[in-house]
C-alpha cells in the first residue's frame, strides 16, 4: 500500500485570483476571486428576429404543449397564447405589438419549472426580439 503526498492548497498571493466561469460569449458570468475591481462586461441577448424564426419556435412550442398537457397547470393558457401569437403574425393589426409584447413578457413566468420551459422562453425572446 502507498500513501501518497496530498498536495497542499496554495497560499493566497499576490496573483489576480480570478476565476471566470461560465460560457464567455453568454451575458451573465459568476466572477471569484481576490481583490475584482474595474470589471466591465457586456453583451447582447436579443438579435433580430424573422417571422419564420418565431413560426418554428412556435410550432415546436404547441407540440410540445401538447405533448405534456396533463402535466402543465396553465396548459389552456398557454395554448391560447399560442394561438394568439399565430394569429398575430397572420394577420397584423394595430393591437399586434401590444398583445405580442405582452405574451413576451407572462410566457416565461408561465412556462417557470416545467417540461415546456426552455421551448416558452425561447419563443418569448424570440416575439420580443420582432417586436425590437
Amino acid at each position: 500500500m502507498t500513501i501518497g503526498r496530498r498536495q497542499p492548497e496554495p497560499a493566497p498571493g499576490n496573483g489576480s485570483g480570478v476565476s471566470i466561469g461560465g460560457n464567455n460569449t453568454a451575458p451573465i458570468q459568476n466572477v471569484t476571486g481576490d481583490h475584482i475591481s474595474h470589471i466591465r462586461q457586456s453583451a447582447s441577448t436579443q438579435s433580430t428576429t424573422d417571422i419564420e424564426t418565431v413560426r418554428s419556435l412556435l410550432a415546436s412550442f404547441r407540440s410540445d404543449v401538447e405533448r405534456h398537457a396533463a402535466t402543465l397547470p396553465h396548459a389552456e393558457a398557454l395554448r391560447a397564447m399560442a394561438d394568439t401569437v399565430d394569429s398575430s403574425l397572420a394577420t397584423p393589426s394595430v393591437q399586434q405589438p401590444t398583445v405580442l409584447r405582452q405574451i413576451a413578457q407572462t410566457l416565461p413566468a408561465l412556462v417557470v419549472g416545467t417540461v415546456v420551459q426552455q421551448g416558452g422562453e425561447a419563443l418569448a425572446q424570440a416575439v420580443g426580439a420582432l417586436l425590437s
